[in-house]
């Protein structure tokens, strides 16, 4: 479904050429759960960004499922983002002046999918069905996260990436919505791919990838 080839990421700060990642290499199976773990600034965020070709390596190649990213130009890889692959954030990234369920229907609606009854469907499997004509506003912090994750697997992605999703939420909530990735990952066969600093939340994925300085110290299945 994923994998990597000797990815660098460098910037220039200053004059001088930061490396932010160097020589990473891994794939990812289809339907696997995997974590990338390492402490701030160690180049996870940066690395979720080339997987998911919202930015452009230095050097190496991303290939997502059977797509060579960097091959493709920014219409391309914007469309194999719209087909394949689904996000999560750690700050929600809702539409403030759409409801709860018109957040979610804007990913169907821009394929020009029906929108409604999916968006209601998801909305009722993550505990919100009562709660779709809410603005994001008038929802809590766990409560936002979950229309994001309906959100996210309403076009039924293969890929999910996951940036620091419980980063906002207390630890119990942070669970909840854990719990949830893992169920709709389990019917769905969506592939979770999960940035976090969170070592407990890390050990329910079935595979650890951890940074340290840009590079890979560690890679273990659970």
């Amino acid at each position: 479904m994923l994998r990597c080839a000797s990815l660098t990421k460098t910037y220039l700060s200053g004059g001088r050429r930061l490396t932010v990642l160097k020589d990473i290499t891994f794939s990812v199976e289809p339907g696997a759960f995997v974590a990338i773990v390492g402490p701030s600034g160690s180049g996870k965020t940066t690395l979720l960004g080339l997987l998911a070709g919202l930015d452009r390596p230095t050097g190496g190649t991303v290939h997502l499922d059977g797509e060579e990213l960097g091959a493709l130009d920014e219409d391309q890889r914007a469309r194999v983002r719209g087909e394949k692959i689904g996000f999560v954030f750690q700050s929600f990234q809702l539409i403030p002046t759409l409801t709860a369920r018109e957040n979610v229907q804007v990913p169907l609606e821009l394929r020009g999918e029906e929108a409604g009854p999916r968006a209601a469907e998801l909305l009722e499997r993550v505990g919100l069905g009562d709660r779709g004509h809410h603005y994001p506003a008038q929802l809590s912090g766990g409560e936002q996260q979950r229309v994001a994750l309906a959100r996210a697997f309403s076009t039924r992605p293969k890929l999910l990436f996951a940036d620091e999703p419980t980063g906002n939420l207390d630890g119990r909530t942070g669970h909840t919505i854990i719990d949830l990735m893992l169920e709709l990952n389990r019917e769905l066969g969506t592939t979770l791919v999960l940035v976090t600093h969170d070592l407990e939340l890390a050990r329910l994925a079935r595979r650890t990838i951890r940074l340290a300085d840009g590079t890979i110290i560690e890679d273990q299945a659970a």
